[in-house]
């Protein structure tokens, strides 16, 4: 079953987020994920949920690759790049 990388972050250090999305973005591929939605715009249409300043989903083959990919060395180069430069809410959820 399909499972989705849903992620909220806050960019304090731009240019270092890149050098981070460039990581993110070869780790996700070595481990079969999909980007689904990366940084589009986000509008609230119903309640008082407060838009994500950047929300990422991205498409696993299951809950467990997701987490594979996570703890990968690839992933760990990535998040360590990532200190300084974005804070973020991370969550796996299965799909249907």
């Amino acid at each position: 079953m399909a499972a989705y990388l849903v992620v909220e972050a806050k960019v304090q250090d731009a240019q270092a987020y890149e050098i981070y999305k460039k990581l993110a973005q070869t780790a996700i591929a070595a481990y079969g994920g999909r980007y689904l939605v990366r940084g589009a715009p986000v509008e609230t249409i119903e309640g008082d949920w407060t838009p994500p300043e950047r929300l990422v989903i991205v498409e696993f083959d299951s809950v467990e690759a997701a987490k594979q990919f996570y703890d990968s060395p690839e992933y760990r180069a990535a998040r360590l790049a990532r200190e300084n430069a974005a804070s973020m809410n991370m969550l796996v959820v299965g799909g249907v």
